[in-house]
């Protein structure tokens, strides 16, 4: 019972480190669509090893148990998704600008250039995290995996077979699995292909939903102010075109709401939004 608690107690900082790496990440995703602009991350996970797992590993890599802090670069691991192979190194360029003020980047492993045997594809990147504790300042390893949504899709296949198989895969289910990956691959090659329409796409459909946010909270702050009549008109006005494509009729809507507003200095100012 004291040795997990040891472990566990161990284990906080990492858990910290994780969820504060989300959050600054799903940050950076939220502020590009609000923006209106192309995210290269589509989504973030992070965990944390289970102590099962880190004691296993640290066996199978002859890493002696006082050392696995110094020498076990990822039992914390974040997971950022991409949709293109191109939105994985910008995801990098982003990691690297903020390296020497979040973190700093120790090293990386570009899978995705040099894939494993198996058909492995990932960018991965170890940083150092300082973490701040209640007993202060602790710097702990991560590891940043970086990869499509087809590379994820098939190294969770592959993380699955492993562990039925205790890590020895079949010969015939590995070859099909090598296979898979070069179908990943050939999908990932093809979405980049017309990742510019695909892309713009978004945009349009961000914008649009961006607009129709805007109207339908400024609609209800002319009913909040007490101007029914103003929000029922404007109210009408936008059922009438809130289902067709028209961006223009939706922005002069937005903007006459906007002018209907008493106190509309309160925009300049920031106050609404």
């Amino acid at each position: 019972m004291k040795v997990i608690r040891e472990w566990k107690t161990m284990l906080i900082p990492y858990e910290q480190a994780v969820e504060e790496l989300k959050v600054k990440f799903k940050a950076i995703r939220n502020q590009y669509r609000e923006l209106s602009e192309y995210s290269p991350i589509e989504f973030v996970t992070g965990r944390v090893k289970k102590i099962s797992s880190i004691i296993e590993k640290a066996e199978r890599s002859n890493i002696a148990l006082d050392r696995i802090e110094e020498e076990m670069e990822d039992i914390a691991g974040l997971r950022v998704m991409c949709q293109f192979i191109d939105d994985i190194y910008r995801v990098v360029d982003l990691i690297h600008e903020r390296s020497g003020k979040d973190f700093e980047v120790l090293y990386e492993k570009d899978y995705i250039k040099s894939p494993k045997e198996s058909g492995y594809k990932s960018y991965h990147i170890i940083v150092q995290y300082p973490v701040h504790t209640a007993l202060g300042t602790k710097k702990i390893l991560c590891e940043f995996q970086i990869r499509t949504l087809a590379m994820n899709f098939w190294a969770i296949i592959e993380h699955s077979l492993s562990y039925k198989y205790k890590s020895q895969i079949p010969d015939n289910i590995r070859e099909r699995l090598r296979n898979s990956a070069i179908a990943a691959t050939q999908l990932d090659e093809e979405m980049t292909a017309i990742s510019k329409e695909v892309i713009n796409a978004q945009l349009l459909f961000e914008e649009k939903s961006n607009t129709i946010r805007d109207i339908t909270t400024h609609i209800q702050i002319l009913f909040s102010q007490g101007f029914e009549r103003e929000a029922i008109d404007f109210e009408k006005r936008f059922e009438n075109i809130k289902d067709d494509d028209n961006m223009l009729e939706l922005e002069i809507l937005l903007a006459d709401i906007k002018k209907a507003l008493p106190r509309y200095n309160l925009f300049e100012k920031g106050a609404l939004k």
